[in-house]
Formats: C-alpha cells, sequence, structure tokens
C-alpha cells in the first residue's frame, strides 16, 4: 500500500472490510429446480451471468416435469430450492392437498406473467353466444356457451391445485357467473403439455405461465383471452422456495441466494436488449426449449392474443423493478383466501399466522439492503386500490377484511363456516 494514495487506501480498506464482514456461504454446492416457464427466468440468469458464482455458489439448475416433482422433491430435501407457485410453500407448510413440511418462501421471483388462453373452436363459440364479452376476455361469453350446451361440458387445464394458475382460472370464471366446480371440468396438465393437449382436443382451454400461451396462438391451436397483468395487475406469480429447515441452517447460504437472484432480476428489467438476450437463453433445451420468437413475444414488451396481432404489454412480465422480488404478506394470503374460498381447507385456520410464517420478508430484506434493492414500508398492504394494482372486476382485497372477502364472494365452496374462519382470525394488521 506505500504507493498508494489516502484515497485509493481508503477505498481498498472499505472494499477489505466488506469482503472480511461477508460471510462465507455455509453450503456452497445448491440444487434449484424449476419449471419450464419464461418466469423462471431470474433463477437462469443468476447461473448463466454470474451471479450465484458472485455469491460464491455453484448452482444447479434441475428441469423439473411438474410442479407435483417440485412439491415432492422439496418435501424430501432433493432440492436445495425452487421456482415455486406463490401458494405451494403455504400449502406444504399447512398440508394441504399433499403431506405436511415447513416451507418459506423467500422471495417473489416477478409479478405477473401467465393468462387464459382458449382453442380456436371454443373462442369461436364465445364469439358467436357474446362477442362483445369475448372481445374483453370475459368469461360472461362462456357462462353462455355453457348455457347453449353446444360445447358439452368445457375442460380445462390448470398446473396445479394449490396453484396460481388454479386460482385465477377459478377467479376469472366465477366474475363471469361461472363455477368451477359444477360448470366446467378442472384438469391438471403440466406446463409444457398444454399445448398438446389443447391439439389433441383434451382441453378446451388452459390457464398457464408462458411460453405456452403464445405457443398456442402462435400455432394457432388457440387465442388467449385475458392476462394475469389484467386479471390482477402486478399480483403474484411464482417465489423462491426452501425448506423452513434449510434457511434455519444455512443462513448466509440463503442470503447470498436472495441477493443473487434480486441482480438477476433487476438485470433482466435493466433493457429490452437483456430481455431478448435471456430469450435466448430460455429457449435451449436445457431451459424452457421453446423457439426464442415465442419467447420474444411475452418477454420484450409485446404480447399476442390473436397469431399476427401484436400488442404493446411492457408489463406482462416484471422481473425486478417495482419491489416485484419482494414476499408481500398480503401475496401470501390471498393465496390462503383462496384454499378456504374453494374448500381446499377444511379446518378454521388462523391466515395471518401461516402467512407470516411462510412469506418472509425479513429475511429479504436483509439480502436487499446489501445490494441496495428498495423495500416498501410494509409487508401488507390493500390490493385493488393503486392505480397500476387493480383486479379485473374492481375488487378490492383488504387484509382486514379478508373473511369478508372470502364469504361475500358470489361463488365459493368453502368447508369451514365463516364463524369458525372469524373466530381464529380476529386480527388487524398496518
Amino acid at each position: 500500500m506505500k504507493n498508494l494514495t489516502l484515497v485509493q487506501k481508503g477505498a481498498l480498506l472499505l472494499s477489505l472490510a466488506a469482503t472480511m464482514a461477508m460471510a462465507a456461504p455455509e453450503k456452497t454446492d445448491l440444487k434449484i429446480g424449476f419449471i419450464p416457464l419464461t418466469d423462471c427466468a431470474a433463477l437462469v440468469i443468476a447461473k448463466e451471468k454470474g451471479f450465484f458464482a458472485k455469491h460464491g455458489l455453484n448452482v444447479t439448475l434441475s428441469k423439473e416435469a411438474s410442479w407435483a416433482n417440485v412439491r415432492d422433491k422439496m418435501t424430501v430435501g432433493e432440492l436445495d430450492a425452487s421456482h415455486m407457485l406463490a401458494a405451494m410453500p403455504l400449502a406444504s407448510t399447512l398440508g394441504v392437498g399433499s403431506s405436511q413440511k415447513n416451507m418459506v418462501a423467500l422471495m417473489a421471483l416477478g409479478q405477473n406473467g401467465d393468462a387464459i388462453t382458449v382453442s380456436t373452436k371454443m373462442y369461436d363459440a364465445m364469439m358467436a353466444a357474446d362477442p362483445a364479452a369475448t372481445k374483453k376476455g370475459s368469461a360472461v361469453a362462456l357462462k353462455k356457451v355453457i348455457a347453449s350446451k353446444t360445447m358439452g361440458v368445457p375442460e380445462f387445464g390448470m398446473t396445479f391445485p394449490t396453484g396460481t394458475h388454479n386460482y385465477h382460472l377459478r377467479f376469472w370464471m366465477a366474475v363471469g357467473g361461472v363455477d368451477p366446480d359444477t360448470d366446467v371440468a378442472l384438469k391438471v396438465v403440466p406446463p409444457p403439455q398444454m399445448v398438446a393437449n389443447m391439439t389433441a382436443g383434451n382441453i378446451d382451454g388452459f390457464c398457464v405461465g408462458e411460453p405456452w400461451n403464445q405457443r398456442a396462438v402462435m400455432g394457432n391451436v388457440g387465442k388467449t383471452l385475458i392476462t394475469g397483468y389484467q386479471l390482477w395487475q402486478n399480483g403474484p406469480e411464482k417465489v423462491l422456495g426452501v425448506q423452513k429447515e434449510f434457511a434455519d441452517k444455512y443462513p448466509e447460504t440463503t442470503k447470498q441466494m436472495i441477493e443473487a437472484v434480486i441482480e438477476a432480476g433487476m438485470w433482466l428489467d435493466a433493457s429490452w436488449d437483456n430481455r431478448k438476450e435471456a430469450s435466448k437463453i430460455l429457449s435451449s433445451k436445457s431451459y424452457v426449449n421453446a423457439p426464442t420468437d415465442v419467447i420474444d413475444n411475452s418477454m420484450t414488451g409485446t404480447y399476442m392474443f390473436t397469431k399476427g396481432v401484436t400488442t404493446p404489454m411492457p408489463n406482462f412480465n416484471v422481473f425486478g423493478k417495482k419491489q416485484a422480488l419482494y414476499p408481500y404478506y398480503t401475496h401470501g394470503l390471498w393465496q390462503v383466501s383462496q384454499m378456504v374460498r374453494w374448500g381446499q381447507v377444511n379446518k378454521a385456520i388462523d391466515m395471518k399466522k401461516a402467512v407470516e410464517s411462510v412469506y418472509r420478508p425479513d429475511l429479504f430484506a436483509k439480502a436487499a439492503q446489501e445490494v441496495h434493492y428498495a423495500l416498501p414500508a410494509t409487508g401488507w398492504k390493500v390490493e385493488g386500490k393503486a392505480a397500476d394494482n387493480k383486479f379485473m372486476d374492481g375488487s378490492v382485497f383488504d387484509p382486514n377484511k379478508v373473511i369478508d372477502y372470502i364469504y361475500n364472494a358470489p361463488i365459493k365452496h368453502p368447508k369451514v363456516t365463516k364463524e369458525a374462519m372469524a373466530k381464529v382470525n380476529n386480527w388487524k394488521v398496518k
């Protein structure tokens, strides 16, 4: 340091101090699962652009066939972490639909990113029944098709029972007056198999993340009616999940993993050129295995509802900006409210307690501060009020009124009474 200026010496000492302060990850070799969807992008970019390596992590990304595979491998610890549907860690912790295992949602992996698409035959039937509603993406047209019995009992694909796409599909149908439990048949179909099932006539529509809606549209197999962004602007989609035991045992590994993915998310939202580069990376067989131009459709600020007609949609995927990576308690609570609304919960549960044990903005904040990622004032917020946070039906989701939200819904099938739920959810959030 003899020939350095005082300023250079000071900078070097600060750098050394920062390096010494950063504890080494307790576990460096990690296996992280993902499903071939474009919203796995932050994990893929963290791997391919060196963000994981920068944080001392040697990550193997494991491509999984279905969300059931992810759930099972996470439960037994075969995966250290995974790309997960926003409700999955909550369902595992509550023992809803599977054996109970305590999970943690460390962070969101972005916002928006899915859509509802119907076959060309169903679209034509909906247009014949109610062209105005169909053009608006409303399930009112579907209700009229069901009443006409021209399509029999429509069958729709969704990716997992306790998953975003099931809840989005049900929400959309119910707003249009369609009862998803009696008027249609819902089937679990892994995301990469949606288009093949629609092509074969096994399903009349589906809700899934990209690029599978765009694949159906560009292949002239179907038409997209509504995107997740239009259904719920800047709503949750996927999270990065780990077993609670992992987060407790490896706190520094957990923090460094979060930091790497935050940096990847910010890289993705830094420019459209970065998005185009990401599309090329994602298109490989190792990841999403879809043509780059199909992935580009939703990743680079546009969207195609009908083949050949491109619509600007810059917020279809948000990977880093607008606090898109923050694990809001409210987002978790909405997922649990849907479990109750649709009868997946058969006993009264304290929803706030469940959400706060699984969604962990405290762990996220520790990592975010080190990479200078802006944090919101609170993990609790009212959804549906802000100009960029609307539901398609104009409804509002207030955490302090969650019981009324569930039981005042026009279509619902809860297995627990309102009185029983209200008794154990006598709380308020700020």
